[in-house]
């Protein structure tokens, strides 16, 4: 399998193990993007677009990123947050008088973004054509009552999370949802290709691969390879029909064909953004400092919401994933469910195999995309021999990176 792409001198070791995963970690489509302070480093792809197919991944080939979604629109209220349009320690129910029902008048903005809102299940799964309606989802959770008192532990929003934060949005700007907020507001100054949404034009055009299952690779022969098996209590969790587990991610049963174009026109902040590693790694590089856009540099965060992004949120027993996670606001922090490249970075994982993060440190973003999906839900072995392999370059070019505590 060839590596197509470049890395800049002293990121070989990325070059190494993208290459490592197609040959040992079953990786077929692929694409890896690094910025460093703002400059990209490595940019890198190879396997075919398609999970099945033969048709060779190019320069540009997007593919669905799940919750890597998560992280994208987080940047909306926070961004929204940052020009004085939205007060984070206010009630949800003062953008949106309906959510208020059955006890939910205590749930704030910042409850939504960290994960505190008690509100990961629907007691009624919503069909997928019910799911890709833009006003049933937030009927659904404005009608749900909390499983928890909110604001008093946390457990991952995995589905609601998109349907809360969007009809947010959408209140707050006068009926715009976050799909089409990212793309007027993010991804056209910054010419990024990723999309909560994706246009018509762009589905024509072929720019997003197919994705599917990929098995477990199978150990080494005396036993070596990447660990893979989950925790018992995990196990369980996940096979247990009534746990907050599987009720979380079966709010939408049976879930949508992620390779349907309807699905993928559809926006649903929480799981369906289709995004190039180049379009996820240079949004977080804007994240942390300035990036070239269209007609000027663009820096998303000022210095003061980069910092209230990272701040630790939620930690500890995560009610929904059984592991323990940290959250900030609206991101995953580094933690041993979410190993990024240092103490301080702050991102997203996509259930199965994406990842994005910038670590404001080292001045690094990150973005890795794959058509194969395994069973992982935070920590890929894929994406984490990339994060390693990005530390191992760092030290190469002069950048001690403290390793993380996992």
């Amino acid at each position: 399998m060839d590596v197509h792409g470049t890395v800049a001198e002293g990121f070989e070791p990325v070059r190494d193990a993208f290459a490592g995963n197609f040959a040992a970690l079953g990786d077929r489509g692929a694409a890896v993007a690094v910025y460093r302070d703002g400059r990209k480093v490595v940019d890198l792809w190879g396997g075919t677009r398609d999970v099945d197919g033969t048709e060779p991944w190019r320069r540009g080939t997007a593919q669905v990123v799940r919750s890597a979604t998560k992280g994208l629109a987080a940047a909306v209220p926070l961004l929204l947050h940052q020009r004085g349009e939205l007060d984070l320690d206010a009630p949800v129910g003062e953008y949106w008088p309906e959510f208020k029902a059955h006890g939910k008048e205590c749930v704030l903005v910042r409850h939504v973004l960290n994960h505190r809102a008690g509100l990961p299940v629907l007691d009624r799964p919503l069909t997928p054509e019910d799911a890709l309606d833009p006003l049933r989802g937030p009927r659904a959770v404005a009608a749900q009552a909390p499983v928890w008192e909110p604001g008093t532990d946390h457990g991952y929003h995995a589905l609601t999370y998109g349907w809360l934060l969007d009809e947010l949005v959408r209140r707050v700007t006068g009926g715009r949802g976050a799909g089409e907020w990212i793309a007027d507001e993010i991804a056209r100054p910054l010419n990024l290709d990723l999309w909560v949404g994706l246009p018509a034009a762009e589905e024509a055009a072929g720019r997003a691969g197919r994705v599917g299952r990929l098995e477990d690779p199978a150990p080494g022969p005396s036993g070596s390879g990447p660990r893979l098996r989950p925790k018992r209590a995990v196990t369980e969790a996940y096979a247990d029909p009534g746990s907050l587990t599987r009720r979380a991610f079966a709010a939408i049963t049976p879930f949508p064909d992620q390779n349907d174009p309807a699905y993928r026109a559809a926006a649903l902040p929480a799981t369906n953004a289709i995004a190039t590693a180049d379009g996820l790694a240079r949004f977080y590089a804007a994240l942390i400092g300035d990036v070239d856009g269209v007609t000027r540099r663009v820096r998303l965060f000022d210095p003061a919401t980069m910092e209230r992004a990272r701040a630790e949120e939620s930690a500890g027993p995560d009610r929904v994933l059984v592991v323990g996670t940290r959250f900030g606001l609206g991101y995953m922090l580094h933690g041993s469910a979410s190993p990024l490249l240092s103490p301080g970075s702050f991102g997203h994982p996509g259930r199965g195999g994406a990842l994005g993060f910038a670590d404001p440190e080292a001045g690094v973003a990150f973005g890795y995309v794959t058509n194969g999906f395994r069973k992982t839900v935070t920590a890929d072995p894929r994406a984490q021999a990339l994060v390693r392999a990005v530390r191992e370059s760092l030290r190469r070019t002069g950048t001690d990176v403290d390793t993380p505590q996992t």
